[in-house]
C-alpha cells in the first residue's frame, strides 16, 4: 500500500531530467522518500544527484529502503546493479562537486542493510553483490584521492569525513584493491569501517594482513571460508594478536580443527582457542561445519560467557558425548538457528537429540537435518521432537532415505506449525533406482525419475494449499540452498580449484618419476 506521499514522489521522480532541475528546491525532509521512490522505479541518475546533494546527517540504507508508513515493502533486498552503482557514484560526487562544503552535514553512511538474494525483483535483473559493493567502493575511495591531488579543489572538500559502514568481502581478485583503499583510509574524505568481513580464496599471510588493516575491534561478524586454509594453530595465532570484542558471528572453514591427530600440545591449543573464544563476550553465532571434533565440543564451548543463539556443527562427526553436552549446555535453551547435517541421529544419539529440542523448542527458528539417515521408521519420532517447535521458521531436510508416503505424512504435520515459512525436502527415495544407497553421491544425485518426482512434489504443495499454507516455500535444491556470495565469486572459486587440482596433479606426476 502506498500513501499518496509516496505516489507524488513516484510521480516527480519518474521524469528524471525534471527531479534532477529541481532538487534544489526539494526540503531537505523530503529526500529519504525521494531516495525510496527512486530505487522502486530504477532512476539511477535521480539516485546520484539525490546522494551528491545529501542534506541529511546520515544515509542509512536499510532504513531507507525498509518498511515505512508511506511504503510497505521492504527494498533492501533489491541490489541492483543501476541504483547502487548510483548511488556509491554519488557519494564520491558529493565530496567533489557540491559548490559550498561547508554546508555538507553527511557523516555516516551505512550500507550494512543491504540484502543479497537469489531471485531480483527488479527489472535490470542484474545484481550488485556484496564483493562487487566491495570493490567498486574501494575503487571510489582511490579515483577520490587522485582527484584531491590533481585537481585544484575547494579545501573545504579536504576536510569532510564520512565514516561508511560497510560488509566486506575480499578474494585474492580484489585483494590489492581494497588493501590500497584501507592503508590510505586517514587521508580519504570516505572512511571505509568494515562491520562484517569475509574471506575466502585468499592466502592465509595475506589474511592475516588484511584483517589488522580493517581495524577488528569494530567488527561484529568474521566469515573465513572455503579456500582459506585455517588450521587450528592458524587460528590459534589470530586469537593470540588480534583482540574481536564485538564480534557476535564467527564461520571458520573446513577442517580448522581435526582431533584425530591431535598431540598433548594440540590438545592444550584447543583449550586455549576455547578460552579465547570466551573473550569475546558478545558471540552468538558459531559455525564450524565439516571439521572434525568429536569428543571435543564441550572443550571449546564450555568456555563461552554468552549463550549461542546460531550453531553449525554439520559434519563434525559428533559423538554421544557431544551431543549430551549440547543437551544440557546453557546453549541449548536459546538456539535459535541449530544444524547438525551429516549425522546420524536416529542410530547414534536419538534420545540426547531430542532432548536438546525440547530445551530449544521455544525458541528454535531454523533447524537443519541434512543427510542425517532420517527414514520412513523415524517419521513419526520426528514429528513428536518438532511438535513443541511453534516459532519453527525454516526446515531442511535433504538427503534422507524418505519414501513419498513419508514425506506426505510429513508435510501433513508441517501444516501445524504456525511460524513454518521454508521446507527443503529430499527426493522421495522411491523416485531413485531401486538398491540407491545414501548419502547419495553427486554423480548420481540426478539420477532419479524426474517425471515422478513433480508428481509427488504437487501433491506435497497440494497438502499445503489445502490447508491454507500457501505461503510455504517447498523446494529441492539438489546441490544446497542458495549462497549468494559462492553464486557472484563462483567463476574466481572454480578457477582455483582447477589451478590447484593441476598443481596436485603435477606434484603426483613429478614423484612418480622421482621413484622411477
Amino acid at each position: 500500500m502506498k500513501s499518496l506521499r509516496f505516489i507524488c514522489a513516484e510521480a516527480f521522480v519518474s521524469n528524471a531530467e525534471f527531479a534532477r532541475k529541481s532538487l534544489g528546491n526539494v526540503a531537505h525532509n523530503l529526500f529519504p522518500l525521494l531516495f525510496k521512490a527512486s530505487y522502486l522505479l530504477e532512476q539511477g541518475k535521480v539516485i546520484h544527484d539525490l546522494v551528491e546533494n545529501w542534506p541529511l546527517v546520515d544515509f542509512n540504507m536499510g532504513k531507507l529502503l525498509g518498511k515505512n508508513g508511506d511504503y510497505q515493502e521492504d527494498l533492501s533486498h533489491r541490489t541492483c546493479l543501476v541504483c547502487l552503482e548510483s548511488c556509491l557514484t554519488g557519494l564520491r560526487d558529493y565530496v567533489l562537486n557540491h559548490p559550498s562544503p561547508y554546508m555538507k552535514r553527511l557523516k555516516v553512511v551505512d550500507l550494512t542493510g543491504i540484502k543479497d538474494v537469489e531471485v531480483q525483483s527488479c527489472e535490470c535483473k542484474k545484481p550488485m553483490g556484496r564483493w562487487a559493493r566491495t570493490q567498486l567502493l574501494s575503487k571510489l575511495c582511490l579515483e577520490l584521492l587522485l582527484h584531491l591531488q590533481q585537481m585544484q579543489c575547494d579545501p573545504g572538500a579536504l576536510e569532510i569525513s564520512i565514516d561508511v559502514l560497510i560488509d566486506l568481502f575480499v578474494t585474492e581478485r580484489n585483494y590489492e584493491q581494497v588493501v590500497q583503499a584501507l592503508l590510505r583510509k586517514c587521508s580519504c574524505p570516505l572512511k571505509i569501517h568494515c562491520v562484517a568481513f569475509r574471506a575466502d580464496n585468499l592466502a592465509l599471510q595475506k589474511f592475516f594482513y588484511i584483517i589488522k588493516l580493517i581495524d577488528p575491534s569494530l567488527l561484529r561478524k568474521l566469515e573465513v571460508v572455503h579456500n582459506v586454509r585455517l588450521e587450528m594453530e592458524h587460528l590459534e595465532i589470530l586469537f593470540n594478536n588480534i583482540r574481536f570484542p564485538l564480534l557476535m558471528s564467527l564461520t571458520l572453514p573446513a577442517r580448522t580443527f581435526n582431533v584425530r591427530r591431535l598431540t598433548a600440545a594440540d590438545e592444550l591449543m584447543l583449550t586455549a582457542i576455547g578460552e579465547k573464544m570466551s573473550e569475546m563476550t558478545q558471540l552468538t553465532e558459531l559455525s564450524m561445519a565439516f571439521s572434525i571434533l568429536t569428543g571435543r565440543i564441550r572443550k571449546l564451548l564450555s568456555p563461552l560467557k554468552t549463550p549461542l543463539k546460531v550453531l553449525d556443527v554439520s559434519n563434525c562427526s559428533l559423538n554421544h558425548a557431544d551431543m549430551a553436552y549440547l543437551a544440557n549446555s546453557l546453549h541449548s535453551n536459546h538456539l535459535e538457528v541449530l544444524d547438525l547435517s551429516g549425522h546420524n541421529i536416529p542410530d547414534l544419539y536419538p534420545s540426547t537429540f531430542f532432548k536438546l529440542l525440547s530445551h530449544s523448542s521455544s525458541v528454535l527458528r531454523s533447524l537443519i537435518l541434512e543427510e542425517c539417515n532420517i527414514q520412513d521408521t523415524h517419521v513419526n519420532m520426528l514429528i513428536l521432537g518438532l511438535s513443541p517447535c511453534r516459532k519453527l521458521q525454516e526446515f531442511k531436510f535433504l538427503g534422507n532415505p524418505l519414501s513419498s508416503e513419508a514425506l506426505k505424512h510429513l508435510f501433513m504435520f508441517f501444516c501445524e506449525l504456525p511460524m513454518l515459512k521454508n521446507v527443503e525436502f529430499p527426493v522421495p527415495r522411491d523416485c531413485y533406482p531401486v538398491g540407491i544407497t545414501y548419502p547419495i553421491d553427486d554423480s548420481n544425485i540426478c539420477n532419479f525419475d524426474h517425471q515422478k518426482y513433480e508428481s509427488v512434489a504437487e501433491e506435497l504443495k497440494l497438502i499445503l494449499l489445502q490447508a491454507n499454507r500457501e505461503g510455504v516455500k517447498a523446494s529441492t535444491p539438489l546441490f544446497g540452498s542458495y549462497d549468494a556470495a559462492v553464486e557472484e565469486t563462483n567463476n574466481e572459486l572454480g578457477a582455483y580449484l582447477m589451478k590447484s587440482f593441476k598443481d596436485t596433479l603435477e606434484k603426483f606426476t613429478n614423484s612418480l618419476k622421482e621413484m622411477s
